[in-house]
């Protein structure tokens, strides 16, 4: 079989990272450093270190039946709708988009339930969609790993109180669910109030944290309500760790590949991070990985500004940036098999509008060409750019680019001296928000 996806540098290296296809000594150097951290991985996998229980989740089976029964009470709703906010929310939405949840011009194609995310806390927005949503058939999942996070409780108690409103006190237990960490009446917050109200609760993993959490039931719950394959999904990435568990060299992983570059560039003055995805599809995935990169990375004055774009809508909007402006980036392009799909054009149409060149030629044609030639222009121009192709973009695919990343941050956080897991700039934020909310100064 072949693989989920083709990874290369090689035009990264024939501008900005090396000379010639030749890698720069500040790649080689980081690469032989990446060898480190494989190493460690590799030892945290075999010695099941709670820390690192995010490496087991893409070989995990026993958590798949309760998520499955819940499920299938989910998908018998008019709308389904996921509360939460950061990693609690994108992971979902990045596999939702398979399902082509969210992509222009289409709804959620494998179910029947019209499935929302709530993931922004804004009043209007919230207060609106309650008046618009059909609460009596409406079912909702809040998801809170630490079960505090303030907007999430907000949210949850927003819909209880709209629940009530339109006759449903006595059914709560119903309509809501959640997601959260800590055994019964251990913690005070999202668990003690669905609790209360004998609301079904999945457990969140208490050694995953939200943004490495897609492969759990944080972002497989979602995925299974609008009919993906989450099996498939974890075998994709189950795929990608394999070159680690079999002790490949740091060369031999693609993930280490990458985190080495990412690295490299910070020494050659490149400190912004572009991922540019040629898929609607994928638009969602470009948000999740800018959350996992920056909110894992930015630390000790550390780490390179992530910055997520679509083809070819941002041709038109930074492309003359990138190409005339600093020379302060490192590019991701990420393509898919997208020739020969979508509407063909009419011959006769094409020449009227003076492009005889676009005559039988399908809309996918068109696309592949422009990830093409954006990759192809950026290294001519001397912008180091690495190209990832998923040919058949699926649940395999996508839980093969998830894992993919996650290794590459966790990598790359070694190469730059910083712990991947904490996030103590955005905790001190929420103890401030929660004393300004409760008057104080």
């Amino acid at each position: 079989m072949a693989a989920p996806f083709e990874h290369s540098i090689e035009s990264a290296l024939q501008s900005g990272i090396g000379e010639g296809g030749v890698p720069g000594r500040a790649y080689l150097d980081q690469l032989r450093r990446s060898e480190e951290a494989i190493v460690d991985l590799r030892s945290a996998y075999g010695h099941r270190y709670p820390t690192f229980a995010l490496l087991r989740q893409p070989e995990r089976t026993d958590d798949l039946a309760e998520m499955a029964e819940v499920a299938m009470i989910l998908a018998q709703s008019s709308d389904v709708v996921f509360l939460g906010t950061g990693g609690s929310s994108l992971g979902g939405q990045a596999l939702a988009q398979l399902a082509d949840y969210g992509v222009p011009g289409l709804g959620a194609l494998r179910t029947k339930a019209r499935v929302h995310f709530f993931d922004n806390l804004d009043p209007i927005t919230f207060e609106r969609a309650l008046k618009r949503l059909p609460l009596e058939t409406t079912r909702f999942v809040a998801i809170s790993k630490s079960g505090t996070t303030a907007e999430t409780l907000m949210q949850t108690i927003a819909v209880i109180t709209a629940l009530k409103r339109v006759g449903r006190s006595g059914k709560i237990h119903e309509h809501l669910f959640g997601i959260s960490e800590g055994a019964a009446g251990e913690r005070k917050g999202l668990r003690e109030l669905l609790e209360s109200m004998d609301c079904k609760l999945l457990e969140h993993d208490p050694n995953v944290g939200g943004r490495f959490s897609a492969l759990t039931n944080v972002g497989l719950l979602p995925a299974l309500v609008l009919g993906l394959d989450v099996r498939a999904i974890r075998a994709g990435a189950r795929e990608i760790m394999q070159p680690l568990v079999l002790g490949r060299s740091a060369k031999e992983i693609p993930a280490a590949v990458g985190a080495a570059l990412a690295s490299a560039a910070v020494a050659e003055s490149k400190n912004m991070t572009v991922m540019m995805a040629y898929a609607d599809r994928l638009e969602r995935f470009t948000k999740w990985w800018v959350q996992l990169w920056a909110e894992s990375l930015g630390k000790k004055g550390k780490g390179t500004t992530p910055v997520a774009a679509l083809g070819p809508v941002d041709q038109h909007s930074q492309l003359q940036l990138w190409l005339g402006g600093p020379r302060d980036k490192l590019f991701t392009v990420i393509t898919t098999g997208a020739a020969g799909f979508g509407p063909k054009m009419d011959k006769e149409l094409a020449e009227k509008a003076a492009e005889p060149g676009l005559a039988d030629k399908s809309m996918g044609d068109l696309v592949a060409a422009q990830g093409r030639a954006t990759a192809e222009t950026l290294a001519k121009n001397g912008r180091p750019v690495r190209t990832i192709h998923v040919e058949q973009f699926d649940e395999r695919a996508i839980g093969a680019l998830m894992m993919h990343f996650m290794l590459e941050t966790i990598v790359a956080a070694h190469l730059f001296g910083v712990d991947p897991f904490g996030q103590p700039a955005v905790e001190e934020g929420k103890v401030l928000a929660k004393r300004y909310l409760a008057g104080g100064k």
